[in-house]
């Protein structure tokens, strides 16, 4: 189950995770950045058997939360769940956005945006990741440019969202975290 929200991030009510990427319900989420010590970033590769956007490169870890559960405690869990990962994160914004999704699905989300760093190697949860990669910023810019096709919609949509506004650079990030 998933938080069925309005506009202003109010429950409505809660609905099937499948039904609400169906229908294109808005719904709440979270998404987490992860960096290492030297700066770069800690990529995902969703697994194969994914329902969507299956074998796609993304951030760290995303989900949704529980119901009652708040956004906080549900990056923490799922970060844990999926990549074996335990450290402290930091919300750094919310955003909503709508992306058509392979399988005839819509993402429709309100998206609760944390980062954390951590030099930790993960050990992924292999139901829900084929492998990661730790890549600099200027590499992934370059990537994302000549083979935006291997990467979620999700992820793109931050990945310019945090370039546009600018904190993108690590020490940006180190600032903001402290």
């Amino acid at each position: 189950m998933v938080l069925h929200v309005d506009e202003q991030d109010n429950v409505i009510g809660f609905v099937p995770k499948l039904q609400a990427h169906q229908e294109g319900l808005l719904h709440r989420a979270v998404s987490i950045l992860l960096f290492n010590e030297k700066g770069e970033w800690l990529l995902q590769k969703r697994a194969d058997e994914k329902y969507h956007s299956g074998g796609l490169w993304s951030n760290s870890c995303c989900s949704h939360p529980y119901p009652h559960e708040e956004v906080q405690d549900a990056a923490q869990r799922r970060l844990i769940e999926e990549m074996g990962i335990d450290c402290s994160l930091k919300k750094m914004y919310s955003f909503t956005y709508r992306a058509v999704l392979d399988n005839e699905l819509t993402e429709h989300e309100i998206d609760h945006l944390f980062f954390g760093i951590s030099s930790d190697l993960p050990k992924i949860n292999e139901d829900e990741v084929s492998e990661y990669k730790y890549i600099s910023k200027e590499d992934l810019e370059k990537d994302i440019m000549l083979y935006p096709e291997t990467y979620t919609e999700w992820f793109k949509i931050i990945y310019a969202d945090i370039e546009r506004k600018n904190i993108s650079n690590f020490e940006k990030l180190i600032h903001i975290a402290s």
